[in-house]
């Protein structure tokens, strides 16, 4: 009985003293990628600036459970903003980047759907990627499908940075589209693709 006594007083003085800690690292990892991304972006030549919280662009797209740990503009770019997505559970927190095109006002609004990026493999375990396909809104995976060089771009952009794939989500009610990846320090080759993908939606929707 003793014995049980004890292993419960451990267990109580560890959750108490690691929880703490945990949550503490959670405050922090959200600045660091933050300054990470934006001296990342920086470093590749790219006008990047961070925002001042409160921005209205901070909320287009998170649901319950998401958290904007903070807003990067940039400027002459097709990609307005990214704005760097926490979702916090018991697991821990997971980070997404949002990237932000504003779309132009247009008469006539049409009904858009979310789009996603797929990959087609090798037939090997672990196959290769061997093709690259858009699925979704009729006109804009059209136009992507069609778009070789966005394709080629993105066939030989290093794994890892698919890994989460890519998510096109309209957001009309803010007048802008969302771009949705994992949290990364995009490539060169990447963010070339990125701002391809803005190019089509600017032009498109």
């Amino acid at each position: 009985m003793e014995w049980e006594n004890l292993i419960g007083i451990i267990t109580a003085v560890i959750a108490f003293g690691v929880l703490p800690l945990i949550l503490r690292a959670r405050k922090k990892a959200g600045p660091q990628k933050m300054d990470g991304l934006l001296g990342h972006l920086q470093s590749n030549g790219v006008k990047a600036s961070f925002v001042e919280k409160g921005a209205r662009e901070e909320n287009i797209g998170r649901s319950m459970g998401q958290k904007s740990e903070g807003l990067i503009r940039l400027e002459g770019r097709k990609i307005n903003y990214i704005n760097i997505i926490g979702v916090s559970s018991q697991y821990g927190t997971n980070y997404f980047l949002d990237y932000l095109v504003l779309k132009p006002g247009s008469p006539v609004e049409k009904h858009r759907k979310k789009t996603v990026m797929t990959r087609k493999r090798g037939s090997t375990l672990w196959g290769r990627t061997v093709d690259i396909e858009w699925k979704g809104d009729e006109y804009l995976s059209r136009e992507l499908n069609y778009d070789f060089g966005l394709k080629d771009t993105l066939m030989y952009t290093k794994p890892d940075e698919l890994k989460g794939g890519i998510q096109i989500h309209p957001e009309p009610k803010h007048e802008y589209a969302r771009i949705r990846t994992a949290y990364l320090l995009p490539s060169s080759e990447l963010f070339w693709a990125l701002e391809l993908i803005a190019g089509h939606i600017r032009s498109l929707w």
